[in-house]
């Protein structure tokens, strides 16, 4: 046998080797991922004493955070999917009073309804006291694709980074296995479902704890209703005018909501 005979019978069995592994992968369409927010509290509480080094009471409260409660706070929230829709629901939390405990950051905003198909979304928002349903088109994040994969709830997760807002650093973890473009709050636009996201600067990451296939039925999946109507735009006006005297503090909060 020639070597050109050979390298071409060793390109045919590589190429059927990578069609039949094609045909066998297994793709989820639909189910539920569980995902844990996880937040450095003791990360986060000291970039806010430092904006204010003067007030010894701040860092006398932000000493005894550190001393009697833990250096993450856990938070949960579950993402439902088929096909080309999901709805993002924070689990409930049991209420705390510990001081920073009110912080924007570490609370879980939003209940989210997206509709891929046609690039849109309903959010319910909480922001402090009021509720806005905000109603537009999903964010539009110039995501760049690396080679640094990862494993996430028994998935092969493929690393992307970019940057939001102007200035929020973001690393994400998609899978292809699960070809809804979806994740948790707002993130989406990857070629498969996001089960990983950290915002390193911000001291935050979303990670999906477990997905359970299952079917369910797009029509469950209903948008939420309840709150003041607005856009994309009109709650950052509001946002923008509500927190144009708080500062460094009105930039966390300002992120927070908007992210």
């Amino acid at each position: 046998m020639t070597k050109t005979k050979i390298i071409t019978l060793i390109g045919a069995l590589l190429l059927g080797i990578t069609s039949a592994f094609a045909q066998n992968a297994h793709f989820t369409n639909s189910g539920v991922i569980e995902y844990e927010k996880s937040v450095n509290m003791f990360a986060l509480l000291k970039k806010q004493v430092d904006q204010y080094k003067d007030d010894t009471w701040l860092e006398q409260a932000y000493d005894s955070y550190r001393k009697n409660q833990p250096q993450f706070k856990k938070l949960k929230s579950t993402l439902s999917f088929a096909d080309d829709k999901a709805q993002f629901v924070p689990v409930e939390a049991e209420e705390s009073r510990m001081f920073f405990s009110n912080n924007a950051m570490v609370n879980q905003n939003n209940t989210i309804f997206t509709d891929y198909s046609t690039g849109t979304f309903i959010n319910q928002k909480s922001v402090f006291e009021e509720t806005f349903l905000v109603k537009d088109s999903t964010r539009k994040i110039k995501w760049k694709i690396t080679d640094e994969t990862r494993d996430i709830a028994g998935y092969t997760c493929r690393r992307a980074n970019a940057i939001i807002l102007d200035s929020v650093y973001v690393v994400a973890f998609y899978t292809e296995r699960i070809p809804t473009p979806g994740g948790p709050e707002s993130f989406s636009g990857l070629p498969g479902m996001i089960l990983g996201v950290a915002l390193p600067h911000e001291n935050i990451s979303w990670f999906a704890t477990k997905v359970t296939e299952s079917v369910v039925d797009a029509k469950a999946l209903t948008p939420p209703k309840k709150g003041k109507p607005t856009d994309n735009k009109g709650l950052l006006k509001t946002l923008n005018s509500a927190m144009k005297d708080w500062g460094n503090w009105g930039q966390t909060y300002w992120k927070a909501f908007l992210i």
